[in-house]
């Protein structure tokens, strides 16, 4: 309920000299104000022109309201700050820093709000290949996954003498009965299926799959696109592909043979494979008993499997004993034993490779990401045609805060020159959020979570998440200030003072009625009060 407080002005206790004050006359306020970092970025890349570019625009342009630019930087800019579902544009539309970032403050038609609404946002996410009677809008698939191969390009000035591009397949959890819905046994959720692409941190490709598939399905694809554009700009830079067990298949194998691509892929261990470094596994097991710890030894021998592979290979076996057992792990390479050695090529080459797990964690909606900063879901909407086996909806909102973490900073001299820590916990104010079980069956949140920061008005804002601090809960619900000086300024002690009391007190009852989280209705409501 509204609280019946009419007061627009409070006063505290004098600090060093300082009168302190709270009033209601701030105006608007925003907590996404770190969106303003991307639009700078956005702005030096121009990402988001360019990827507007990629769609076509089928409507009368004099009677359209909402270019596909300014539509497509709502959309991007939303995803970044972290309102992924199209139902939060309701209300984003009205925005200013949304609108500010989108270029666009007020509307041609007075009906009208200066961004679009869900409706329309939705319109363009369903856009086909090509406009129609009744989609006017269409894309270049094309021309959207060539872009951030592009960017990748242009992010450096002279061409480096060798890249790895790291390929990985993660789960993007459902909570809806969306198309291509399918149960992952490994990621005990249905799910979606994504592959991407990474170069370092640069992210050259997201591919939205279905479940119910091989991990590798449609890497190779991905592969000879990205391979192929880069060495039309760089064709003397050597390139190498890594991932796990789940990508070593013949067929990529064996077209990067074809090619000139080195790999390094993770080998799924079999009993013949852990018989033949049966030895190495002996060894190791005598040495960490001895030791009382881990121990490791590298056995390096060609092989080849009964029926899936068309030759024979150098795979790679570390032979580790654990306290807990043994923990055998294998490699399939292309690289000669005569250019790197065993040891090497597991260390440093191999296990790089979870730096690209790091970037996932990134992604918006990862699982792998704390709950903090991965607010991200994917909305309750079934995907059609454009995006499961398309492109990756998400995809240049990463991008784009990917890049910003990579501008050095101000005033560094270029050889000492660090990268900006910026991530969504910076551009956009929340408090911390609860943990949640999002499993199908299970309790989806506790009655007492609530979500705050997203900046929107109090009574508008969308379903309950975060939960308030013990320390927070205490401040909304301590009694009224009086007007007496004395009192308010124990009231203030009391507010602002330690919240553990040295000794328990016996509860006395409140002398007003207490303060709710809600203004009154007739003074504008101030986003994320913390």
């Amino acid at each position: 309920m509204p609280t019946q407080c009419s007061r627009d002005l409070f006063g505290y206790e004098v600090v060093e000299g300082r009168q302190v004050v709270a009033a209601f006359d701030g105006g608007e306020v925003t907590s996404d104000a770190g969106g303003l970092l991307l639009g700078a970025t956005d702005r030096a890349i121009r990402l988001v022109g360019r990827f507007a570019g990629c769609f076509e625009d089928g409507r009368l342009q004099a009677q359209v309201e909402h270019s596909v630019e300014t539509m497509t930087a709502q959309r991007v800019f939303g995803i970044a700050l972290g309102y992924e579902d199209l139902n939060d544009h309701d209300q984003l539309r009205h925005d200013p820093v949304l609108a500010t970032l989108a270029g666009k403050l007020t509307a041609k038609r007075q009906d009208c709000a200066p961004l679009a609404g869900k409706s329309t946002l939705n319109r363009l996410e369903h856009a086909p290949l090509t406009p129609s009677r009744y989609h006017k809008i269409g894309h270049d698939a094309a021309a959207i996954e060539g872009l951030f191969v592009a960017l990748f390009l242009e992010a450096h000035k002279t061409p480096p003498p060798e890249i790895v591009l790291d390929l990985d397949a993660t789960d993007d959890p459902l909570h809806g009965h969306q198309e291509g819905r399918f149960f992952h046994g490994y990621y005990d959720c249905y799910c979606y299926l994504p592959l991407y692409v990474f170069c370092g941190r640069h992210l050259l490709a997201a591919k939205l799959r279905r479940s119910n598939i091989d991990a590798s399905a449609g890497a190779l694809d991905e592969v000879e696109r990205i391979v192929g554009q880069i060495r039309a700009r760089w064709p003397r830079v050597k390139i190498g592909l890594r991932a796990d067990s789940g990508f070593a298949r013949d067929e990529l194998m064996a077209w990067c043979e074809a090619n000139g691509v080195d790999y390094v892929f993770g080998l799924a261990r079999n009993e013949r494979l852990v018989g033949t470094i049966a030895e190495e596994l002996a060894e190791a097991a005598a040495e960490s008993r001895a030791q009382n710890g881990p121990a490791r030894r590298f056995a390096d021998f060609p092989w080849r499997t009964l029926d899936s592979w068309s030759r024979a290979r150098r795979v790679v076996a570390k032979a580790e004993h654990l306290p807990k057992g043994p923990n055998p792990r294998f490699v399939v390479t292309s690289l000669p034993a005569g250019e790197i050695d065993a040891r090497t090529l597991y260390e440093d080459v191999y296990c790089a490779r979870g730096e690209v797990e790091n970037r996932i964690k990134d992604l918006p909606g990862s699982q792998g990401r704390p709950p903090e900063v991965a607010p991200e879901r994917q909305a309750a909407r079934p995907v059609r045609g454009p995006h499961v086996g398309g492109h990756h909806a998400r995809q240049p909102a990463p991008t784009l805060v990917r890049v910003l973490r990579l501008c050095p900073g101000r005033g560094a001299p270029p050889d000492r020159a660090q990268a900006y820590p910026v991530c969504h916990r910076h551009l956009r104010l929340d408090p911390a959020q609860a943990p949640e079980d999002r499993r199908p069956g299970a309790p989806q949140r506790t009655p007492d979570q609530s979500r705050h920061g997203l900046g929107l008005p109090l009574p508008d804002r969308v379903s309950p998440r975060l939960s308030l601090s013990e320390a927070r809960r205490r401040l909304l619900s301590a009694p009224a200030i009086p007007c007496a000086p004395a009192s308010r300024a124990a009231g203030a002690r009391r507010k602002f003072g330690p919240i553990t009391d040295p000794e328990p007190q016996p509860p006395a009852a409140p002398p007003h009625p207490p303060i709710h989280a809600q203004p009154p209705a007739h003074l504008p409501a101030v986003r994320n009060p913390g």
